[in-house]
């Protein structure tokens, strides 16, 4: 059988010319051409269809979240302080995403991720408590429930933080398996007080910031203690000492569920509960950095992500595994010593300021992510569903808006595509700010968060302002008098959203979220409680 005519490419500069069969076949310098064409011309009829091309296989997803960790606490992004090795190999192997953006706090941040929406879509902008009434609906299409049909296995491990009752639970969102603390770790009684009194001392004016009393669950008073779950039930009650292991135990979780579905395609959400207050590293990291507490459990988080890239390097799954590693908010600044830093950004937790919500991002994938280079473009959390999704093969829900969009072309080499015009930057329900481009506009009134103690200058504004992020990362130039333009163009984008999700009130395009009658606590089976007081706190 004669062997089919092949494409040819000739280089001119940086394209790739296309010479077609035809254009090879009438080459004067083949003399085979004219019995070539005659036969082809002969056989066209009865030509079999082309074999179809065989599709990528469905790579593996890994998310590794970090939990309150700076823009400038590793070292791709900086850190001379904390020794991060793994994560500086991970980042010359991989992609730094240096405009990569989450929510200001620790519940919006996850929902943002696992939904792909802003947070207010989903009715969870603020913090959630134990017992609380309210949580992930499970009307909502997260990551995982849409990579089952793809055949992928699914395991959470971590802090969660999108609601404690059973129905708002990882298993009831798509995962097949959970273990973790169902938020944060400074949310049972003895890890409050401990955070509390830490406060107190580092901000001893901190306000409030939290919604009404009760409608985010047990925010001050007796809490339950802190329950680790598995599953659906809670298999221990977590003391202070216990929380030095936690960050160990996640990590043999991960690693077992890699080695366990090395066969299939599965999806790995790993959310650290470090480096949050309470600070507990690990026993072998304590007291080895340079950084104290914080700087050891950066540490042990780094030696974390380096045992997951071990194992999928040793079950030959590294060039078959697309892995993100991120933050879910800035660092927290009132905390002093026990917070991280934000590097050359301005702000921290809690705030709309760059420090707040732009998080020190690499994506891995070898042979498929470019290595040790660098990407400045406009991304967000809320991509990851619609990336990953497409990347599997699966297709988008009709019914649900989401705001993430494809980050494919970003993150594999067309630096120049850009897959969002503009950025909304939500304060709980409140829209403090939109970005285009490097273009910023801060609205009055925008607040510092979590900065505020810190950073005393940090009071909110009474006019509305401009930054050149390109030019002023640091946001310490208001350029609005000389950008008239650019102002209006800003101001016509905070109105879209407006009409949307609503400037300072729930818009059209919110939906609801999941709710209880009568949430209870999560306990380890025969722990008695009686439910106490439900004020506000000022730790989200």
């Amino acid at each position: 059988m004669a062997n089919r005519p092949h494409l040819k490419f000739s280089v001119q500069g940086s394209r790739f010319k296309v010479r077609p069969p035809s254009a090879v076949l009438h080459s004067p310098s083949s003399f085979l051409a004219p019995s070539l064409a005659l036969l082809l011309s002969v056989l066209s009829p009865f030509a079999l269809p082309a074999a179809p091309q065989p599709a990528r296989a469905r790579p593996n997803f890994v998310i590794i979240l970090a939990d309150d960790l700076g823009y400038g606490d590793i070292g791709p992004f900086g850190s001379k302080l904390n020794r991060t090795p793994n994560l500086d190999r991970m980042a010359r192997e991989g992609l730094r995403l240096t405009s990569f953006y989450a929510a200001p706090v620790c519940t919006p941040s996850r929902a943002q991720l696992l939904s792909g929406c802003y947070p207010k879509r989903v009715s969870l902008p603020n913090v959630l408590f134990p017992a609380c009434p309210i949580g992930l609906n499970t009307n909502e299409a997260t990551l995982p429930k849409l990579l089952k049909p793809q055949g992928y296995a699914t395991l959470a491990v971590g802090k969660w933080h999108l609601g404690d009752q059973l129905e708002f639970l990882p298993t009831r969102h798509g995962f097949d398996h959970y273990f973790g603390l169902p938020y944060s770790n400074d949310m049972g009684p003895a890890e409050e007080k401990a955070a509390l009194q830490s406060l107190e001392r580092a901000a001893p004016n901190e306000p409030a910031r939290l919604g009404p009393p009760g409608q985010l669950g047990i925010t001050r008073g007796t809490r339950p203690p802190l329950p680790l779950v598995r599953d659906e039930q809670v298999i221990e009650t977590v003391s202070p000492p216990q929380q030095d292991l936690l960050t160990a135990r996640y990590a043999d979780e991960a690693v077992r569920f890699i080695r366990q579905h090395r066969a299939q395609p599965f999806f790995l959400y790993l959310a650290h509960t470090a480096v949050h207050v309470p600070l507990h590293p690990g026993p072998a990291f304590r007291g080895k950095s340079a950084n104290g507490l914080y700087g050891d459990w950066v540490e042990e988080v780094d030696w974390s992500v380096g045992r997951v890239l071990d194992t999928l390097r040793e079950c030959q799954l590294d060039r078959k595994t697309l892995v993100l590693f991120t933050s879910d908010n800035g660092p927290w600044l009132v905390m002093g010593t026990n917070a991280g830093v934000a590097g050359p950004l301005r702000g921290g937790k809690g705030s709309t300021w760059e420090g707040g919500l732009r998080e020190p991002t690499i994506a891995w994938w070898p042979g498929q992510i470019q290595a040790g280079a660098s990407c400045d473009a406009l991304m967000a959390s809320f991509d990851l569903l619609p990336t990953f999704l497409k990347l599997a093969g699966g297709r988008l829900p009709d019914q649900r808006k989401l705001d993430g969009a494809d980050l494919w072309p970003l993150l594999s080499g067309h630096r120049r595509a850009q897959v969002h015009s503009a950025f909304y930057y939500f304060n709980g329900a409140k829209l403090e700010a939109v970005r285009s481009g490097p273009w910023k506009l801060a609205l009055p009134g925008q607040g510092a968060g979590s900065s505020a103690a810190k950073v005393p200058s940090e009071t909110p504004s009474p006019a509305t302002r401009l930054y050149n992020l390109d030019r002023d990362i640091g946001e310490s130039t208001d350029v609005a008098r000389q950008h008239p333009r650019v102002l209006r163009r800003l101001e016509r984008l905070l109105a879209q959203m407006d009409a949307d999700l609503g400037r300072n009130q729930a818009g059209p395009g919110v939906r609801p979220p999941g709710r209880v009658a009568r949430p209870q606590p999560l306990l380890l089976p025969g722990t008695p409680f009686v439910m106490g007081d439900a004020s506000p706190s000022p730790n989200p």
